[in-house]
């Protein structure tokens, strides 16, 4: 079973913050990066628990490390849609409860662009609607879908898994249903710029959080680079308008500035 899971947010560096993590001596990585056992309850979460550990190293796995020499090691997986699903984060809280969680944050205004792209280079966003169109009909194709996740566990909602490219950028609330479930040692949260920046850095602090010793990263691993011409002005300046207040809510929380004013 999991010892940390890397919970979000989507397209904010979560893959390349596991690529590069799995490559510390003392962690082994899950099979599959991206298990959504906790988010995807139509399919995923109905096989049951037998299902996801499987997707883990063993026990006899430890026991052969420790016979052959090597230490101990941790495990986990990075399944970025966990932080904003509604269900998610009680279920981690109920099957590990000690968890560690790991949240990497971006500027919402590129985060969301980013997404937009990759929605429409996967064919879940047609190629017809404009970043511009997408944003302005997301209040449209996400209306009731929320209260709909809520009232059926089972319910599975298209427009909110792919096209929630504004709503997935207040992470405030995605935090605090986070933190309601989980004590505030268990989490760490990062920010994709200074990730991509320094990562070392980021990679030092992860480390201590999950209690690792010291580790030097060599050949730095940045996956799922989109390439895409740059935001209209307008439309970036609008977006950071809309992200102001929600923004401030989320340093106001974490007392933490993120810096996202431009």
């Amino acid at each position: 079973m999991p010892d940390f899971l890397i919970v979000g947010a989507q397209k904010c560096g979560t893959t390349s913050l596991y690529r590069n993590l799995v490559k510390h001596p003392s962690i082994v990585p899950a099979f599959v990066k991206e298990v959504h056992y906790f988010n995807n309850s139509r399919n995923y979460f109905q096989k049951g628990l037998g299902w996801y550990k499987a997707h883990f190293p063993t026990l006899l796995y430890k026991y052969y490390r420790k016979h052959i020499g090597k230490n101990d090691f941790l495990t986990g997986e990075a399944s970025p849609f966990y932080m904003f699903h509604p269900h998610a984060p009680r279920r981690i809280s109920e099957l590990l409860p000690e968890v560690k969680l790991i949240v990497i944050l971006r500027n919402p205004v590129d985060r969301a662009y980013s997404h937009y792209y990759h929605e429409v280079e996967r064919g879940r966003e047609r190629e017809t609607v404009s970043f511009e169109d997408a944003i302005r009909m997301e209040e449209e194709r996400l209306c009731g879908e929320f209260d709909k996740l809520m009232a059926d566990e089972k319910y599975t909602s298209w427009h909110y898994n792919h096209n929630s490219y504004l709503l997935r950028g207040i992470y405030v609330d995605q935090l605090k249903r986070v933190y309601s479930y989980f004590d505030k040692s268990q989490i760490l949260i990062l920010k994709s710029e200074d990730f991509f920046k320094d990562s070392q850095s980021t990679i030092d602090k992860v480390l201590q959080f999950l209690c690792l010793p010291e580790w030097q990263l060599k050949d730095f691993t940045k996956d799922n680079v989109g390439s895409y011409q740059k935001m209209d002005p307008a439309t970036r300046s609008r977006l950071l308008d809309y992200f102001k207040p929600h923004n401030q809510r989320l340093y106001d929380y974490l007392g933490i500035n993120f810096g996202w004013e431009k």
